[in-house]
């Protein structure tokens, strides 16, 4: 088995599903600890996780556990990966629809 039969769309959208699902968690672990005052994850983290397919799963986060909703530069970083994703779903979506 190579490595591109991995690549079928199944198995993407269960990672993209997997990889939004545990960037939700880490807001809402983070809101937690933020609460309790106790040690954080980091935002280079949140962001990490974000920009590696998580972008979905970070504003949902955020919307779900209003968390890390004003902090600046944090929202601006977010939202350039969000509009990185944008186009490349495009670009994929273009390139899917040419092949």
């Amino acid at each position: 088995m190579n490595f591109a039969s991995l690549l079928t769309l199944p198995n993407l959208v269960a990672a993209f599903a997997l990889i939004n699902l545990a960037t939700f968690m880490l807001f809402g672990f983070d809101k937690l600890r933020a609460e309790a005052g106790s040690w954080r994850i980091s935002e280079g983290t949140l962001l990490a996780w974000a920009f590696f397919g998580g972008s979905v799963g970070a504003y949902a986060g955020r919307a779900v556990f209003r968390h890390k909703t004003r902090k600046q530069p944090f929202c601006s970083h977010l939202h350039q990966t969000a509009i990185l994703h944008g186009v490349a779903a495009a670009l994929a979506g273009g390139w899917m629809l040419a092949g």
